[in-house]
């Protein structure tokens, strides 16, 4: 046997593994922790912080200029208290928009479903439609499905530029890709990934729970009172 070019069964060094590396520097948590004497604060208590700050309307509004032009700059703030209830808040955001696929499904709508039983065929969707007028209360899911009184303030939650809602209302579809003919079919990830054809009614269903509980959060998100570095 030629061993020239090794063994079939030949082990081969093994490859590097990834290393799982902190976002946040020692210096970074360092720089919070001096601030709060006595307190103890993590490096997960500190990315949200971030995330619940950068929720806070009244953050937005005051680095509006800067934020548009660079990296965000994290202040801190003055008191122990303000900083853990944005990171509570934080904390209950992240955990809530990274798992939105098992929040509650919106229960104060209506669902008109048609007449006569429904197989999996009837919750095909091609492109949701809002109400006639743009009236974003209704919303026609497909020729069969309507939902009736969405909350408008649900709309308030906005992310990159578009409300929560409409991103699901955009991206849950079938549209064909001019460039490459390549089909985009939501339907083909209902079924095959989440084994459920009606989840893209259940999801605009969800971002509905999401989007006002993200709201209610918010609102309730202390004063931007900052400590002079």
């Amino acid at each position: 046997m030629n061993t020239s070019q090794g063994s079939l069964f030949e082990q081969t060094p093994s490859q590097p593994r990834l290393v799982r590396r902190e976002a946040i520097t020692d210096e970074g948590l360092k720089h919070f922790q001096d601030a709060y004497p006595g307190k103890e604060i993590s490096k997960a208590d500190l990315f949200y912080y971030v995330y619940g700050l950068l929720h806070s309307p009244e953050y937005r509004e005051r680095y509006a200029d800067t934020l548009r032009k660079e990296l965000p700059r994290i202040p801190r703030m003055k008191t122990y208290e303000a900083f853990k209830a944005f990171s509570d808040a934080g904390r209950r955001l992240g955990e809530m928009h990274v798992n939105f696929d098992s929040q509650h499904i919106y229960e104060g709508v209506e669902i008109d479903y048609g007449k006569g039983s429904l197989s999996p065929d009837n919750y095909r969707v091609t492109q949701m439609k809002y109400g006639k007028g743009k009236n974003k209360t209704i919303l026609h899911y497909n020729d069969r499905i309507t939902i009736t009184g969405i909350p408008l303030e649900a709309y308030d939650y906005v992310v990159n530029g578009k409300p929560a809602l409409d991103w699901v209302v955009e991206r849950q579809c079938v549209k064909t890709d001019k460039a490459s003919g390549i089909v985009n079919d939501a339907n083909n990830w209902a079924i095959e990934t989440m084994n459920d054809p009606r989840y893209p009614l259940d999801l605009f269903l969800r971002v509905i729970t999401i989007s006002l509980e993200t709201m209610k959060i918010v609102k309730n998100l202390p004063a931007l009172e900052i400590l002079d570095n």
